[in-house]
């Protein structure tokens, strides 16, 4: 499972023109599951980001969590995380789950968020989605368990 984790100070997502996801200070998590993930992993990642000291607290200095902070996320899916482009130069997404694992373990990350007191929305698994990040920082980590 890889994640790359933003720090926004608002974001959303947009689907047919729609919005579906709108959050202020937090994160936007675009979210990659592989072949070999499960939900234990997506329970570690979650723990992982719901605790990532990544906001600045009085002094300035990265120190607070989104918990901290009593911010929102939202997760996207992002299949493209796991582009392998080491031969050509048309990705190859061979390691990525299929959409029938990956759907609901997308769901139960954000669930697991949810639960860890952290207000969480989604975007649409599969859709083509718009969406508008404004980075605060900018600070984006990559993380993958």
């Amino acid at each position: 499972m890889k994640a790359i984790v933003q720090r926004v100070q608002k974001a959303s997502v947009m689907v047919s023109g729609k919005s579906i996801a709108d959050i202020g200070n937090g994160l936007l998590i675009l979210l990659g599951v592989g072949k070999e993930d499960n939900e234990e992993k997506a329970r570690m990642l979650a723990e992982k980001i719901s605790h990532l000291r990544i906001f600045a607290d009085e002094q300035g200095k990265m120190n607070l969590s989104v918990l901290d902070i009593k911010g929102s996320a939202i997760v996207v899916s992002q299949f493209t995380l796991f582009a392998d482009t080491r031969k050509g130069n048309r990705p190859s997404f061979i390691d990525v789950a299929p959409p029938e694992i990956a759907s609901p373990l997308c769901d139960r990350f954000a669930e697991k968020l949810q639960q860890m007191g952290i207000p969480t929305q989604t975007g649409k698994f599969g859709a083509h989605m718009l969406v508008e990040i404004l980075n605060d920082g900018p600070v984006t980590i990559s993380l993958e368990v």
